[in-house]
Parts: C-alpha cells; structure tokens; sequence
C-alpha cells in the first residue's frame, strides 16, 4: 500500500468515528424549544398548592409553575415525595429554592460540607418532570440573606461545589444562581448588583458557563410601585438588564430566565405601613401588561409572582389572598388565556416477572401475565398503556390490576398472544409502550409448539413400545 493510500485510509478512518460516534449531550432539555406555560406562582404554604394550581393552569393552560423554599431543617423525603407526588397530579413543575434556617434575625450561612446531605435528599426524591429546577440561596447581595455577612466571593465557591455535585450525581439538575435584589445600593449590609457580579465572576470565571438558567427577581421598584412601562435595572424588566450586563462581563452562554419574585405591593386593611402602596383595583391592569408584553420574552420560562398566600406582615402586602379571602387579582390573572404546556418526563416501565403456558397447540391463543413497575415520572392511564410482541403487534390486554399508575405503583397484566403455526421451540418476548412510546426493555420467555396434544402423545408412547418391541 503506497504512502497517500496509508494517508487517506487513516482520515477515512478518523472521519468515520467523527460520523458514527454520538455526540454526548446534557440531560437536561432546553424549555425554550417546547411547548411551555410560563404562567406560575410563589408559594409559602405547600397547602396551596390546588389552589395555585386553578391559577396557573386556568384559561387553556396546563402545566403552569410554582417557586417553592425548602430549608435544612425541613428535609423529610417522605412529605416532599408526596408534595411532588401532589404536584405531578396537578400538572405543576416545581422551582425549589435552596434555603438553610433563620438564626440571629439571618438567614445561616451555608457551609460547604453541608452540601453532600443536600445532594443525598435531593437525589431521593422522584421528581415531577426531566429538569430538575433548583435556584441556590436568595438575595445574597443582602447581608442578612448570607449569615449577616455580604461575601460574593464565598457564595459563588458555594454555588460552583453545589452545582457540580449535583449535576455528578444526576445531569438531570437545572442549576440557578440566586436571584439578586437589583436595587440595593452599596453598604455595610448590602452591595450592589454589578458589583456583585463582578466579583463572583472574578472569582470563578466560568460559573456562569457551568449554570444552566437565571433566576431574576425582577420587582418594580422604588417602592414595589413602579410603572409596568419601565425598562431597565429596578424594574418588571430587570431581567434584560441583567442577561445583558452578564453578557459584557463576557458570558457566552445564553441563560433562560426564571423569574421567581416579582410583583406590586398593595395597601391591607388595617396595616397602616402599608398605605403608602396601590390600591388592589390597580394590580391586575398591571400584571395583565407585564404578563402579555413585557414578561411574554420567548426567553423567559416561567414568571412566579410573589406571593399567593401570606396573610401576614412583612408579605401580606404582596399576598394575593388577604383576611382569607382571594383578592380580584386572582380572579382577573386566571382569565389570562394560557398556553398548553408539554415538559418532558422520563416515562418508564419494569417487567419483573412473565409466566405463560409454556406449551401450546399451533396458531393458538395463550393467556400471559406479566409483573410491571412504574419506574418513571409519568402516571399512566389504562388506555393508553400496550402490550407489544417481538414483532411489535399489539397484544390483546385482558386486565390491569395495577395498585397504582403513578411513579413506585406496581401490578399485573393480563394478555393474550398466539402461538407460532409451525412446530417447534421458540422464543418470544414483550415489552410495554406508553402513549405509543416504548417505556421498557423486553422481557424473554419460550414456548413450545405443537400440531395437537394427541399426536405428540401418540408419537412419544410409539417411542416408548419400540424400545422394548424392536421387532415392531
């Protein structure tokens, strides 16, 4: 073989890996390349969560947000698999903000080895859908907000571990940096944003790179009061300020946006620190305006006012239920027209166990039963779930005992298949789709096929006479 014979072999070889060897890919999908329902909620109360979901999912929507805290001394997997269980039947995708526990009038600075337990409990839980929203602290450029302490540099080595611990144990996690109170100016017990920034980014260059979204809380300042019309730093619109002033401090990566605090304060009846806000017919023109023209950003995956239900001072300004009734922003924000969102949730199934007769008569039918698990995200609906044969023919199901269709629920199926036509020994196997998409690997199992019982069993005692009667 000549010298450029060698040559053009070894690119050929190398251009073949380059085709045939699959690019690896993030787990995580991108929300903004489906169909998403950006309309959401803060919560306090994991009680009210029908009814935010009546709020988010109203007028044509489906699968609608919820920003929700959990702190270090409220880390019972049990309760927040069944809160999750609860919001997967609502139609509700969680954002679960990071807290630690208030200590001294602030919120406890986190330390980094808590982090492993934290990524343990996380890990625990069966979550609602694919992307596993999670935003890291809360307003840290605010001193009480970190240990009473503003330390940029310290919570973004923080966020850096946290995040890579997370994505090491599943790729699933949808990192987010906490969201910043834009509008604090420089003290003893607050920095301002830029700077803040800046200097997380002077100490770890590339977190920004390694995070997958924004988490923006994007206020209508001063005073909780601003025009829905404002642009800029301090306003409904924070959240361009801040994805673009990332972008001059060099980040390349362009970072979906999570609004998960915004909203107007309002005056409450017999709180009298309160007059100085608007009055409760004002909020829903506004809200109806940032909703369709401001915060309708193809970019931005979900907005999550502040805040449903907190009927007490400092928040019950921003609560949207007041002396235990909903005010008319409620009402008003449910009959926004909503888009029918579609997130992705891994759908899928374990066939532990399968028995059939393991001998059969020619073309005829059998009765099988299988042992299943749902081992997925998904809650499965009898008419949607098929039995499919090795060449991918329905099965015929006689009965579903299922003890549960939703994720950790197990049971039997009952099915009919048809015996191969022609004798012999064979083997077969199923497996389960969901909504037409597979969502198990199969399982196997032999059969024996036979032209009729009395044949065969003539033939084997013909066998048997001819041994001790060979002149026969």
């Amino acid at each position: 073989m000549s010298k450029l014979a060698k040559i053009c072999l070894f690119l050929f070889f190398l251009f073949s890996l380059t085709i045939l060897t699959p690019l690896k890919t993030l787990a995580i999908y991108d929300p903004v390349g489906i169909p998403n329902n950006s309309f959401g909620i803060h919560i306090a109360n994991i009680q009210d969560l029908d009814d935010a979901a009546k709020l988010v999912n109203s007028a044509g929507g489906d699968w609608g947000y919820i920003t929700l805290v959990i702190t270090e001394d409220n880390r019972t997997v049990s309760i927040w698999q069944e809160v999750f269980n609860k919001m997967r039947r609502l139609h509700i995708i969680p954002i679960v903000r990071i807290a630690t526990k208030e200590e001294n009038g602030n919120w406890k600075k986190p330390i980094l080895g808590e982090i492993d337990g934290w990524v343990s409990f996380l890990n625990s839980l069966n979550w609602v859908i694919k992307n596993r929203y999670i935003t890291i602290g809360n307003e840290v450029n605010l001193g009480k907000e970190w240990g009473g302490d503003v330390n940029p540099e310290e919570y973004v080595t923080y966020l850096k571990e946290f995040t890579t611990k997370l994505k090491k144990e599943n790729s699933d996690y949808f990192v987010m940096p906490a969201g910043l109170d834009a509008s604090l100016p420089t003290s003893k017990a607050s920095l301002n944003e830029s700077t803040y920034l800046l200097r997380m980014i002077r100490k770890e260059p590339d977190v920004f790179e390694l995070v997958d979204g924004w988490a923006s809380h994007s206020y209508p300042n001063p005073n909780f009061s601003g025009s829905e019309y404002a642009s800029g730093k301090g306003t409904v619109q924070t959240f361009e300020w801040e994805t673009s002033f990332l972008k001059s401090l060099g980040v390349k990566k362009d970072l979906p946006v999570f609004i998960t605090e915004t909203g107007w304060a309002h005056k409450v009846q017999g709180n009298k620190g309160t007059s100085k806000f608007l009055n409760e017919s004002q909020l829903s023109s506004k809200f109806e305006r940032a909703f369709k023209s401001v915060w309708n950003d193809k970019n931005v995956i979900a907005v999550t006012p502040f805040i449903l239900n907190y009927e007490f001072p400092p928040f019950d300004m921003f609560s949207w239920k007041n002396s235990g009734t909903f005010n008319s922003l409620y009402e008003n924000m449910q009959k926004i027209v909503k888009t029918k969102g579609v997130p992705l949730q891994e759908d899928k199934a374990k066939i532990s166990r399968i028995f059939v007769p393991a001998i059969n008569l020619l073309g005829t039918e059998f009765t099988g039963l299988i042992f299943v698990e749902n081992k997925g995200q998904t809650i499965w609906v009898k008419d949607n779930l098929k039995v499919l044969d090795e060449n991918a023919s329905n099965l015929e199901i006689v009965k579903l005992s299922l003890s549960s269709y939703e994720p950790g629920g197990s049971g039997f199926i009952v099915f009919k298949g048809k015996a191969p036509s022609a004798e012999g020994n064979y083997q077969k196997s199923i497996r389960l789709t969901n909504s037409k998409n597979v969502i198990s690997d199969p399982i196997f199992f032999k059969i024996v096929s036979l032209a009729t019982l009395r044949m065969k069993l003539t033939r084997f005692l013909d066998s048997i006479i001819s041994l001790w009667h060979p002149e026969r």
